[in-house]
């Protein structure tokens, strides 16, 4: 007999649709809560590691993130013009060796993979739709909904990002995410080189990274004193000032953004904010996913794989426990280190982008990192 039930997941993110997915692989009964009535994310490219793809093969969906997406085994690094210095090839993902070092898709993209995968599965979902309280006793919580129905769950999964606010019922003194002091800029620009490439000026790093067979993603990130806002419309000129050393591909694209043949809708900027929050991550019937715990910048390439890593020891651990407080207890205590390590890596690295740091201890924190990642779940 399964150990719950009936679940509500909260947040139809990549969390909470790879949570949803595994729990009705085990025969429960879920519903999926989602407030966007569009369901479908902001967002450009985004890059998925040798261990996120293992993650997403458990997930089902692999083959067809690969088919739609773009991948490479190795990264050129160049210089600013484009001239190639060196192909660093990516070592293997232990259990996956077969599947390539790394790859790309558009976020809306991947979104659209695991939202028909959830409902393949069976999973209940409510778009358009919130909850107004969670009130809950020893054997589950009854959950308000914005729309005045009720439900009643034997557990409650807060996979609702990093504003979360299921988080309030669960950790209600967490302060909020700190800005890490720099911005993320993206923007979806032709497929050039089979690899991923790192683009190296002696200021700024750009990378590019393939998403399908024929576009890549560009990618900038740059310093910045605080989290103000910058109108969109202005966008495609500050991204092309971040891009002034560069030539070559990057050189084209920059001229297209100061020209105004790129609009603002093709480039997307976002401050970077990160969090890690100490376990335990549950409160009674309720426990936090994914961003809403372990919020992190993009440095590592694996934020969304630690939400699916997430989803899969969560489900793995209420399958094989006899209770749910000893599953909740042993889901953090094994997701823990390793969402930990891609949030401390990931800031430190930021860290040194930032204040001109040592290039060696950068690269040592990024290649230990990912030796770690590629182990075992």
């Amino acid at each position: 007999m399964a150990l719950v039930n009936k679940v509500l997941v909260i947040g139809g993110g990549i969390g909470g649709m790879c949570a949803a997915i595994m729990l009705r692989r085990q025969g429960v009964e879920v519903d999926l809560l989602e407030v966007n009535p569009q369901w479908a994310p902001d967002g450009a490219g985004i890059t998925i590691s040798g261990p996120t793809l293992r993650a997403l093969r458990e997930i089902g969906v692999v083959e067809e993130v690969l088919r739609r997406g773009g991948s490479w085994s190795a990264v050129d690094i160049c210089d600013a013009n484009g001239q190639l210095n060196v192909t660093v090839p990516t070592a293997p993902t232990v259990g996956a060796e077969d599947l390539p070092g790394g790859a790309g898709i558009m976020r809306t993209v991947l979104a659209g993979i695991l939202g028909n995968a959830t409902q393949q599965a069976g999973a209940n979902v409510r778009l358009g739709l919130n909850f107004e309280k969670i009130e809950q006793d020893e054997s589950g919580a009854e959950v308000l909904f914005t729309d005045g129905s009720r439900g009643r769950y034997e557990l409650v999964i807060g996979a609702d990002g990093v504003n979360s606010a299921v988080r309030r019922l669960v950790v209600p003194d967490f302060a909020g995410s700190a800005f890490t002091g720099q911005g993320s800029w993206r923007a979806v620009v032709p497929r050039v080189r089979e690899n991923s490439t790192i683009y190296m000026g002696k200021t700024t790093k750009a990378g590019m990274n393939p998403i399908s067979a024929t576009e890549c993603y560009l990618f900038v990130l740059d310093k910045r004193d605080g989290t103000d806002f910058i109108p969109p419309e202005e966008w495609p000129s500050t991204l092309a000032g971040l891009l002034e050393e560069f030539g070559g591909a990057i050189g084209e694209f920059r001229a297209r953004l100061l020209d105004g043949s790129v609009s603002h809708h093709r480039v997307l900027y976002r401050p970077l904010a990160g969090h890690m929050i100490e376990a335990p991550w549950h409160k009674g019937r309720i426990v936090l996913l994914g961003d809403a715990v372990h919020a992190t910048t993009p440095h590592l390439a694996s934020g969304a794989g630690m939400a699916v890593e997430g989803a899969i020891v969560l489900a793995q651990e209420l399958s094989r426990r006899h209770s749910v407080e000893g599953a909740l207890t042993a889901y953090a205590g094994r997701h823990y280190d390793r969402a930990r390590l891609v949030v401390n890596a990931s800031c430190r690295m930021g860290l040194l982008e930032q204040h001109g740091g040592s290039r060696e201890e950068h690269t040592r924190v990024m290649v230990e990192a990912q030796q770690a990642l590629r182990r075992p779940l």
